[in-house]
C-alpha cells in the first residue's frame, strides 16, 4: 500500500511538450510502472500530437475523458502555472502536483481562493513531487536512490528529501512513500496533511519529517503528532537563524517577528515527542536507532 499514488495511477503532464516537461516525463515513464502510468499530455496548441507515444490533448478535461487519468503534474512556466492548477482543479482531478518554481504570489493567492470547497489535493508549487518506490514517481526526484520499504518521508526541502532518502536506503531502510511538499508561502498540502496519511497507512512504520525556517507549519504538525501519531517520527529543520526578514532557501523560509527559527521549531518538535536531529547527515542513523530501541 502507499499514500496518494501507486502503480495503477494514471497521470496527465501539463507542459509535457516543453523541454523541462519532456525531460522529466521521459524519466518518470522509464521508472518502474511509469510507461503505463503517464497516459496524456496537455497543450492547446499541439493537440493531436504525441510525445514518445503519449498523446497530447487540448485541455485537462479532454485528457481526463480520453484516458481516465486522475492526477496531473505541472511543468508550465511561472506566468501560466497558476492557471494550469486552476484548470486541473476545474477538471475535478484527485491530485495535482505543481513542480513549477517562481509562481507570482498574487497568482497563487487567487488560485488558493478558487480551490476552496474543491476536493482536489494540491502538492506544491515549487516542489520535487512524490514517489512510491518501485511503483511510480511523479516529479523531478532521482528514482535510483529510492528503495521500497516502510519509512515515510515528508519534506519542504527538495534537496533534503533526497538526502533523507539516500541515508535511509544506504542503511537498508526502504521507503513506503516520499512527498516533497515545497516551501513556497502559498502552497497546497502541508506537513500535517501528509502525516495524517502516513499515520493511517498500514505499510508505514515510521516517518522522517523535514522542515525549514519560516512559518509555523512544523509546529502545528508537531502538536498534532503529540496527540495523535501512532508511529515514531524523526525530525530536522533546514536553515539557521537569520536577521529578521532575510530570505533563505524557499520563498516561505522567512523569519518574522523573532519566530520561525530553526531552534524554535526544533524545541517544539522535541517537546512533542519527535526524535530530532540538528545534523542533516544523521537523519537516517537517528531513525535506525529509533527503530532498534
Amino acid at each position: 500500500m502507499s499514500i496518494l499514488i501507486n502503480k495503477n495511477t494514471k497521470v496527465i503532464t501539463q507542459g509535457m511538450t516543453g523541454k523541462v516537461g519532456q525531460f522529466h516525463t521521459f524519466h518518470c515513464r522509464a521508472y518502474a510502472n511509469g510507461a503505463n502510468c503517464f497516459v496524456a499530455g496537455v497543450n492547446p496548441k499541439k493537440a493531436g500530437e504525441n510525445f514518445d507515444g503519449v498523446p497530447v490533448y487540448a485541455s485537462v478535461m479532454d485528457a481526463k475523458k480520453a484516458t481516465g487519468a486522475t492526477v496531473s503534474v505541472i511543468y508550465v512556466p511561472p506566468s501560466g502555472a497558476a492557471a494550469a492548477i486552476d484548470e486541473a482543479v476545474e477538471a475535478d482531478l484527485d491530485l495535482v502536483i505543481c513542480i513549477t518554481e517562481g509562481i507570482p504570489v498574487h497568482d497563487m493567492l487567487k488560485t488558493r481562493y478558487k480551490m476552496q470547497g474543491k476536493r482536489t489535493i494540491l502538492i506544491g508549487p515549487n516542489c520535487p513531487g512524490l514517489i512510491t518506490p518501485d511503483e511510480i514517481k511523479i516529479g523531478i526526484m532521482p528514482g535510483h536512490i529510492h528503495k521500497k520499504g516502510r519509512i515515510g518521508v515528508v519534506s519542504r526541502s527538495g534537496t533534503l528529501t533526497y538526502e533523507a532518502v539516500g541515508q535511509l536506503s544506504a542503511l537498508g531502510m526502504g521507503q513506503s512513500s516520499c512527498v516533497g511538499i515545497g516551501g513556497d508561502p502559498i502552497n497546497g498540502t502541508k506537513h500535517i496533511d501528509v502525516m495524517k496519511l502516513f499515520n493511517d497507512d498500514p505499510d508505514t512504520d515510521a516517518v522522517i519529517m523535514v522542515g525549514e525556517i519560516g512559518g509555523s507549519d512544523e509546529e502545528e504538525c508537531a502538536r498534532w503528532i503529540k496527540g495523535n501519531m501512532k508511529k515514531p517520527v524523526v525530525g530536522f529543520i533546514a536553515g539557521v537563524t537569520a536577521p529578521e526578514g532575510k530570505r533563505m532557501g524557499h520563498a516561505g523560509a522567512i523569519i518574522s517577528g523573532g519566530q520561525g527559527g530553526a531552534n524554535d521549531k526544533l524545541a517544539v518538535m522535541e517537546e512533542c515527542g519527535i526524535h530530532i536531529t540538528r545534523n542533516p547527515a544523521e537523519m537516517g542513523r537517528v531513525m535506525q536507532k529509533v527503530l532498534k530501541g
